[in-house]
C-alpha cells in the first residue's frame, strides 16, 4: 500500500511538473503574440503602409492633387514639392510654404534621401522612404491615420500546440550556398543559406532551408509554405524566425510562425517561399490569414 501512494505521488508530481511546462509555454506565446500585434499596429507599422510609388528620372511631383506623381492622403497640402530623380539619387525640393522633416529636422532644400535608411521625410501624418529594390527606385508612403490601420481587428491564431515546438536535426553547409529568393516583384535575391533543418511531422520527413538576411544576424530566417497555404493561412505562405543551431540542432517553433506584410497591405515587396520550402504536410501552428485572405 505504502509504495502504492509513493508511485501515485510520483505521477502527480510528474504531472504538475507537465502541466507547470506548459503553462510556461503557453505564456511564453502569448507574450510573443502581444509583441507581434504591437508591432504591426504600432505608429509606422506595416498597417500604416497605404502606397508604393516607383520613381522615374526627373522629378517626381508630390501632394493631394490627383494629377500629382505621387499622390498623397488629404492631409497633405495639394502641391507639396518634387522628389528629383537623377543619377540614383533622391533630392527633396519643397513648395514654398511647405514644411517637413527628416529626422525631426526641417527639411534643407535639396536633401538627399537614402534608400533603405532613417532618411524618412515626415509631412505631417504621413512619412515618405526611400528603397531600393534591385534596379528599381520607389518610395514608400505610410499613413498614421490609415483605413487599414483603424479598422484592424486583432490577429487570429491556431490554438497554441506545444507540439509544433520541433526539435529538427541541423545539416550545416561547409559554407553557406546562394538560396534564390524570388520576391512579388518578380525578382531574384540570392541570400546565403548556411545549411537546413530536418524533422518528422505527421509521418512524413521533411527539411527547410533558411536564409541569413543581414550579415551577423543572430536568427535563421525561414520562408515556407505548407497545406494550410490559401486555406487557413496566408496564400503566399509564412515566415518563421529561430535562433541559431547548437549542437547539430535547431529548434523550430511554429507557434511563432506569422503572416508576411503582403497580406496587410499591396505595396510590400515580399519573399516568396523558395521550392524547397513548400511543405506537403499542414502546419496547424501560428497565426491564420487576415479576413478577406
Amino acid at each position: 500500500m505504502r509504495m502504492g501512494f509513493r508511485l501515485l505521488g510520483l505521477l502527480l508530481a510528474a504531472g504538475s511538473a507537465v502541466g507547470a511546462e506548459s503553462a510556461a509555454y503557453r505564456i511564453e506565446i502569448d507574450k510573443w503574440r502581444t509583441e507581434r500585434e504591437a508591432r504591426l499596429t504600432a505608429d509606422g507599422g506595416w498597417l500604416t503602409v497605404t502606397g508604393l510609388f516607383w520613381l522615374k528620372d526627373g522629378p517626381n511631383r508630390m501632394g493631394s492633387a490627383p494629377d500629382a506623381d505621387l499622390v498623397l492622403p488629404g492631409s497633405v497640402p495639394a502641391r507639396v514639392g518634387v522628389l528629383d530623380f537623377r543619377g540614383g539619387q533622391t533630392a527633396v525640393m519643397l513648395d514654398p510654404g511647405v514644411t517637413a522633416t527628416v529626422e525631426g529636422k526641417p527639411v534643407v532644400k535639396g536633401q538627399v534621401l537614402a534608400p533603405d535608411s532613417k532618411d524618412v521625410l515626415s509631412l505631417g501624418r504621413v512619412t515618405l522612404q526611400v528603397i531600393k529594390r534591385q534596379d528599381r527606385v520607389g518610395v514608400r508612403m505610410k499613413d498614421l491615420d490609415s483605413k487599414a490601420r483603424r479598422q484592424f481587428k486583432g490577429l487570429r491564431f491556431f490554438p497554441v500546440k506545444e507540439s509544433y515546438r520541433i526539435t529538427a536535426r541541423w545539416v550545416a553547409h561547409a559554407s553557406p550556398r546562394p538560396l534564390p529568393i524570388l520576391n512579388v516583384l518578380g525578382q531574384v535575391n540570392e541570400l546565403p543559406s548556411p545549411g537546413h533543418a530536418e524533422f518528422r511531422l505527421n509521418g512524413k520527413s521533411l527539411r527547410l532551408a533558411p536564409v541569413i538576411e543581414e550579415p551577423g544576424d543572430q536568427e535563421l530566417f525561414f520562408i515556407f509554405r505548407d497545406q494550410t497555404s490559401a486555406k487557413e493561412t496566408y496564400g503566399a505562405g509564412r515566415f518563421l524566425y529561430a535562433a541559431m543551431p547548437k549542437d547539430g540542432v535547431i529548434v523550430l517553433d511554429f507557434n511563432k510562425a506569422y503572416s508576411p506584410p503582403c497580406a496587410f497591405t499591396a505595396f510590400a515587396t515580399c519573399p516568396l517561399p523558395p521550392k524547397e520550402n513548400r511543405l506537403p504536410v499542414r502546419i496547424e501552428a501560428g497565426e491564420l490569414a487576415p479576413p478577406g485572405h
